[in-house]
């Protein structure tokens, strides 16, 4: 077994949170995994199916006196997001994940640590494996691409799972059951690019953000963190008062996530390279002073490259300025708390990812939101500023909410088992993020449905890390609910 996890309990858990871990398991790059679910389920004489997509659901029949319980369904997805910090080499298509422990603490060497799901799928073999267990019939359901789209939920046919009842296991706060989620849709501007050449008596130069925090942009868009793509515009804005010129702009690469970094390459007059400095300098205080809690740790950094003088090319002036407006209108963070639910994000948007291609720029942008009608307003409120800008727009079909039920069985149920186990009240939240439960309570009528899991936190970035004691607290946790369903 890998050192970060040796001596962890509950032990069967961890062996296979460390199996994994060697496994690729991007969105869309699951099937490695989906075989090893499958490979897992032979070995252990347990029924196994997958469909097209690689979804799969194994059937573990009823331990003894169990018979009779109606069966439940334990559900996690088997992709990570793949993120990695800059100075960092790895290659999520084949390398493994370095698994890190410090104290109570495990982590990643400068990647995701992919707890994010893969403590769900961990869970599931393990319970696969140990026959010692009580509970009745259950499937064990793994998802596909549920961080790009949630696409292996959203084509779940409704004769795949025989339970109305399912515990999601993709929550990330120990002591909580969430009972309800967000809906979400991504909003895509795009404008084709046209160069013209670079200006004479011009040098080239880098504007680059970076070390920011970055996060899960539905659970941590409320902690106030910097958005680089946001920080990169208002820094070139400001720039083209120097009479800066824009050959391309990248940052972010995760629709859900907020973006840690933002590079551009511009052309800066010569006789205008000390305004420039002193600007960014500025812009740079100020930004420090605006963020000093949150983001302790920014830099903004204007790089001069004297060999590129003339040659080069960049975007026309109109178009140039189209985008940085843009830029600095879209939206970023809460919109609105919610009015019935007291501390829950109800609507906000995240200004995702900014892309330079051969032919065309494209910013991605995400909404979240509780309320349908809220989130088809800040959908049309960031279409209306592609449109003022002059883009083309995309949208994603984008995936539905799910309805907190307080007289849920399921939820009692689990009420129950926390408080005798632990001898206080679990709390019972809403979260402002997508869960499969919304897609999955659409596509098989009648489910009934918690989400909980262990404490998880920087999810989607590579500070992401989970709390070893939560883990253990978790599991009996889950395996106190599969004794007392009947």
């Amino acid at each position: 077994m890998i050192a970060a996890v040796k001596g962890l309990k509950p032990e069967l858990l961890w062996k296979y949170f460390a199996r994994i871990s060697r496994i690729p398991r991007g969105s869309k790059n699951e099937a490695a995994m989906t075989r090893f679910v499958l490979d897992t389920a032979k070995k252990l004489g347990l029924k196994a199916k997958a469909d097209k997509l690689g979804n799969v659901v194994v059937r573990k029949p009823a331990s003894t006196g169990f018979g009779k319980t109606r069966p439940v369904a334990l559900q996690g997805h088997l992709d990570m997001v793949c993120e990695k910090n800059r100075d960092k080499s790895h290659d999520f298509l084949k390398d493994p994940i370095q698994l890190v422990r410090r104290d109570n603490i495990l982590t990643a060497n400068g990647t995701t640590l992919g707890a994010d799901n893969g403590i769900a799928v961990a869970a599931n073999l393990a319970i696969m494996e140990d026959r010692s267990l009580k509970h009745g019939p259950l499937e064990l359901l793994f998802t596909v691409d549920e961080e790009t789209g949630m696409t292996g939920a959203a084509n779940l046919k409704p004769d795949f799972l025989e339970s109305r009842t399912l515990l999601n296991l993709d929550s990330e706060e120990e002591g909580t059951l969430y009972v309800g989620c967000a809906g979400g849709r991504d909003t895509t501007g795009s404008w084709k690019i046209s160069y013209e050449k670079a200006p004479d008596r011009s040098i080239f130069a880098q504007v680059k953000v970076s070390n920011l925090k970055g996060g899960h942009s539905g659970l941590e868009i409320d902690k106030g963190r910097g958005n680089a793509i946001k920080i990169a515009g208002r820094v070139l804005q400001a720039l083209e008062t120097t009479g800066a010129r824009l050959q391309s702009i990248d940052g972010g690469n995760k629709h859900n996530a907020i973006p840690r970094e933002c590079e551009a390459f511009l052309f800066l007059p010569v006789n205008k390279i000390a305004m420039a400095e002193q600007i960014t300098g500025e812009l740079y205080t100020a930004l420090r002073n605006e963020m000093a809690t949150s983001e302790r740790d920014l830099k903004i950094d204007l790089t001069l490259d004297f060999r590129n003088r003339k040659n080069g090319k960049v975007m026309k002036k109109a178009l140039q300025k189209k985008i940085l407006r843009v830029m600095a209108a879209l939206p970023h963070g809460v919109i609105k708390m919610s009015e019935t639910i007291p501390g829950l994000v109800e609507t906000s948007t995240n200004v995702a990812v900014i892309k330079t291609g051969k032919n065309s720029l494209d910013i991605a942008t995400s909404q979240r939101s509780s309320v349908a009608s809220k989130l088809a307003e800040i959908v049309d409120s960031v279409s209306a500023i592609f449109t003022l800008g002059g883009a083309f727009i995309r949208y994603t079909d984008g995936y539905p909410g799910w309805e907190p039920d307080m007289q849920s069985p399921i939820l009692k149920t689990a009420r129950s088992a926390y408080r005798s186990l632990y001898g206080k009240s679990i709390k019972v939240k809403a979260i402002h993020a997508g869960l499969e439960c919304g897609i999955i309570g659409q596509r098989i009528a009648g489910m009934d449905m918690l989400s909980f899991g262990p404490t998880i936190e920087g999810a989607h970035s590579p500070d992401e890390r989970i709390y070893v004691d939560s883990v253990e607290k978790f599991w009996k946790f889950l395996l106190e609910i599969l004794k007392r369903i009947r």
